[in-house]
């Protein structure tokens, strides 16, 4: 029996941390903040701190209720010991895989012994949409790590006899659960219930429930998740309506958020997303659900692998738990790429379980043979793509000027994706499986790491140097618009609200009255009469935005700064 005390836990953790801290904390901070969700996400944060209300969460000086506040305090909570900048903002969810990277090395530790561990920490930590998203300010990743975290102390708690570790593991389930309540919202404990509950029905575990320890389970949930939600119902009238039923109900059964996506949709992003490991996939699936080797099982029918689901029903929970949260988000009228995430430290523990197999049976460079035929093809493929890309940057849309730039990282991703889809293979003839696994887990940290030095030419240009020429220039009582659009990075760059000229995005000011009687949301008409006022107003634009109002002969304007997308003009010089 491991132990935590056992020194192999403390050794393997240390080096986990060391590699994995390195690989999501590299150049965290070189290149700004979006326009997007990156801005959005850094901005929440900050009104927190500007105006110490930590209930409501604000946007713009509006209240947005879309989310719960966990992610918001964490991120406050580090640019207040940071700074306001974008290392600061992007620390939280570098943290946050980091911290899902050794939890899954823990749970897998725990289930299939330290080979499948450190295997499944090194798949998860090194697949390409978790280390994306381990990179930017979303929601996603804190809901993934704690929504792991509740499954992974259910599966364990089961296996448990009674007494203090089985006990210690189910309040873990409902702190992680009330955790991932706050946030993202209902989804953190009902679709982690969902999964529960439902490989209990299915596979008929009931006997393993008890005790469950579900009295004082559930104050532990309350006392973590209520709270907040009691207080902001006591501050803001609108909010439970907002919350409930427009934030959770209405974009998942509705076309309300504009983003419904194809029955398909996660398909090709859960492929994509496990490169380099995809093609692992379906033989782990295989043989975790038959028990063995599919060699060693000749003539396993699907019938008698059903037949012996009592015999693998832990890895039956795994595939219960990909299974029902693919197809909950496949359902939802509300689709984004991030969503599918929480199912990637289950898929890392079914791969990392067989590749650990694989390393120590005899015949294992067998077993992983056709696997790593369709990685070195698909690394090919790849590198033909990224090279593609930056001689036709037609194909793809690319900008000619970015294009330029980008050739030579493109080329240097081109070249390790080659080398690593050759030498998995030859590694694994000649030195073993986990040769083969070091080789592709160095290709995606080399391509990782280039890849970083191209983010700030591939990342969607900001609004910063104009927020420091209004930070820098703009006086008391003058007035900043955003023109036809609303540029997040700015209000944090600026650290100040700003007006919008016919336009909403995500602003909820049906929910804020303040806000609408605020005179910061105008129309066009509005505008013009303002622009020939006293007041000075600031104003900034896409560039395609303003390109009527410039022509405009009657329209005149002193144009202060303009980066590649937008434009900073006055109405004063």
């Amino acid at each position: 029996m491991v132990t935590p005390e056992n020194p192999s836990w403390r050794r393997d953790l240390l080096w986990l941390v060391a590699a994995f801290a390195l690989l999501y904390g590299f150049r965290l901070g070189s290149y700004p903040l979006g326009p997007g969700d990156e801005g959005r996400y850094a901005e929440v944060p900050r009104e927190m701190l500007a105006s110490g209300d930590w209930v409501i969460p604000r946007l713009n000086e509006v209240y947005y209720f879309e989310k719960p506040p966990l992610m918001y305090w964490l991120t406050a909570m580090s640019e207040s010991v940071f700074g306001l900048n974008a290392w600061a903002v992007r620390f939280v969810p570098a943290m946050l895989a980091l911290g899902g990277v050794l939890l899954t090395y823990a749970a897998a530790r725990r289930l299939h012994g330290r080979d499948a561990g450190v295997a499944s920490a090194v798949v998860l930590g090194t697949s390409l949409l978790y280390f994306a998203i381990g990179r930017l300010p979303l929601l996603d990743m804190g809901l993934t790590v704690l929504m792991s975290a509740t499954l992974f102390c259910f599966l364990l708690a089961v296996r448990e006899p009674p007494g203090t570790r089985r006990r210690w593991l189910f309040y873990g389930l409902y702190a992680s659960a009330a955790l991932a309540t706050l946030t993202k919202g209902l989804i953190g404990f009902l679709v982690a219930g969902a999964v529960m509950f439902l490989w209990l029905l299915i596979f008929n575990q009931w006997k393993r429930l008890r005790p469950l320890h579900l009295p004082s389970g559930i104050l532990i949930f309350l006392a973590i998740a209520l709270p907040w939600h009691l207080l902001a119902a006591a501050r803001a009238e609108t909010w439970a309506h907002r919350y409930f039923v427009v934030e959770h109900f209405e974009r998942f059964f509705t076309p309300v958020a504009k983003r419904p996506g194809a029955w398909y949709y996660y398909i090709p992003v859960l492929l994509g997303g496990l490169i380099p490991w995809m093609p692992c996939l379906f033989p782990a699936l295989r043989d975790r659900l038959r028990g063995g080797p599919s060699d060693q099982l000749r003539g396993t029918s699907p019938s008698s692998v059903w037949a012996a689901r009592d015999r693998n029903a832990d890895a039956w929970f795994l595939v219960t738990w990909v299974a029902f949260i693919f197809l909950f988000f496949s359902k939802s009228q509300s689709k984004l790429v991030p969503y599918i995430l929480p199912v990637f430290p289950a898929l890392a523990v079914i791969i990392g379980a067989w590749l650990a197999d694989a390393m120590r049976a005899p015949d294992g460079r067998q077993r992983l043979r056709n696997s790593l035929r369709v990685v070195t093809f698909l690394c090919g493929l790849l590198a033909f793509a990224l090279v593609a890309a930056v001689l036709a940057p037609r194909l793809v849309k690319l900008d000619a000027a970015q294009a330029v730039v980008l050739r030579p990282l493109a080329y240097v991703m081109a070249a390790v994706l080659v080398v690593g889809g050759v030498m998995a293979p030859l590694l694994a003839r000649t030195r073993g499986v986990a040769a083969a696994m070091g080789a592709l887990a160095v290709m995606m940290t080399l391509f990782f790491g280039t890849l970083l030095f191209a983010a700030p030419t591939l990342n969607k240009p900001s609004t910063q140097p104009l927020a420091q020429i209004v930070t820098a220039q703009a006086r008391p009582g003058d007035r900043v618009y955003h023109y036809h659009g609303f540029f997040h990075d700015f209000t944090f760059y600026a650290q100040r609200a700003v007006g919008l000229v016919d336009y909403k995005d995500e602003l909820e000011l049906e929910e804020d009255a303040a806000a609408r009687a605020s005179g910061r949301f105008i129309n066009e008409a509005e505008f013009r009469r303002q622009w020939n006022q006293a007041t000075r107003l600031w104003v900034v634009a896409k560039k395609r935005d303003v390109k009527v109002l410039f022509a405009d002969a009657t329209f005149r304007y002193h144009l202060l700064g303009e980066t590649e997308d937008y434009y900073l003009f006055s109405n004063q010089p």
